[in-house]
């Protein structure tokens, strides 16, 4: 999943989270999780104050965000001493899994 500015949202895109009002968090969505996004359903949340919302997937690439690349370099690193010890290594495994498929829009 990826959180975006209200502004880079496209038809098609898909919500990753429900939007909810900024001036009521704890009341009811706007709009819930897995709904596909049309040109007026993104001019109606522009209308509402919504600032950003979470799509599936990463179909924007923002300036100085990490690749998946990036992102699976930065893993190996970290457990790079222990990747010798099996439940480091499932571990590690477990946490390519998420990176992987936050970055590719699995849920």
């Amino acid at each position: 999943m990826q959180t975006i500015p209200i502004a880079l949202a496209e038809p098609d895109m898909i919500l990753g989270r429900d939007v909810k009002r900024t001036d009521n968090p704890q009341g009811p969505p706007i709009c819930g999780k897995g709904a596909v996004l049309t040109e007026t359903l993104i001019e109606r949340l522009r209308t509402l104050g919504i600032k950003s919302i979470t799509v599936e997937g990463h179909p924007v690439a923002i300036d100085g965000e990490k690749t998946l690349d990036d992102l699976l370099v930065d893993l190996d690193h970290r457990f790079s001493k222990v990747d010798t010890l099996p439940l480091m290594a499932k571990l590690k495994e477990m946490h390519r899994a998420i990176i992987v498929r936050s970055m590719q829009g699995g849920s």
